[in-house]
């Protein structure tokens, strides 16, 4: 198992394997060959970037149980996904900013992130494992109150794509079995979600199987695998602390 980072030091963006507060540098592609640099830094001493650059962050919706019983929702035939522009991505410590334009609710969601490892086109489910790299937080912060502005259209990509809407971080995990880690969320401190990643409609590897076949997929890529019950609103000065073992704690002050 390895925790990949990307991260700024000397006037340049590296990456490498962090442990024990440690960045093992490697030189070449994070999500192609690479090998060790034969340098160290310490994590303290550098700046923490976001682990990669997508092409785009596909969000799931209404993938695991206990939210659908709650909600009276039923199983979806495929996986419902939306997508979150690039200008909404953010990572460890970034401020998510309320928007100016919006002032009602603002909701964090926390979820297990996919991270794609090559290009992903029309795969089978006994491929797909091959196609992940591995594993991230993510915080797929919400406008919740512009979903159903309008009475015929659910403003998905409005209400989820405002700046630094799409956080994750702060690390890329490989080596992890995914139907053991649970997702865990702090807001100031109080727990409000603690839900286990099995209880999922869709697997992992059946996520990205299935959305292969409906676009490709690239080198980076994150899919957020929806979230469960214990979503609430945000104030201005909150902090929220998106926790899975093994990948670690993505924190972030919202406005």
């Amino acid at each position: 198992m390895a925790q990949w980072v990307r991260f700024f030091t000397e006037g340049e963006t590296r990456f490498g394997t962090l442990a024990h507060g440690i960045i093992t540098e490697y030189c070449g592609d994070m999500f192609a060959e690479h090998s060790l640099s034969g340098r160290e830094f310490a994590l303290a001493a550098v700046k923490l970037l976001r682990p990669c650059e997508p092409s785009k962050l596909i969000g799931l919706w209404n993938n695991f149980q206990e939210r659908a019983v709650v909600e009276n929702l039923h199983k979806p035939a495929h996986p419902l996904y939306f997508l979150k522009a690039a200008n909404s991505f953010a990572g460890q410590g970034e401020v998510i900013p309320r928007p100016s334009t919006y002032n009602g609710m603002v909701v964090f969601e926390g979820e297990l992130g996919i991270v794609i490892g090559k290009r992903c086109k029309g795969v089978s489910l006994e491929q797909a494992p091959d196609y992940v790299f591995g594993y991230t937080c993510v915080n797929d912060v919400t406008a919740r109150d512009l979903l159903k502005q309008d009475p015929v259209f659910v403003h998905w990509t409005r209400a989820k794509s405002f700046d630094q809407f799409g956080v994750f971080g702060p690390s890329i995990a490989t080596g992890l079995d995914a139907s053991e880690l649970r997702v865990r969320v702090e807001l100031n401190g109080e727990e409000k979600q603690n839900y286990p990643v099995a209880d999922m409609f869709f697997s992992p590897h059946d996520i990205v199987s299935q959305i292969s076949h409906d676009m490709t997929l690239e080198a980076g890529d994150i899919i957020a695998c929806g979230t469960s019950v214990g979503v609430c609103g945000m104030n201005d000065g909150d902090t929220v602390v998106v926790s899975i073992a093994g990948i670690g704690e993505l924190t972030n002050r919202f406005g």
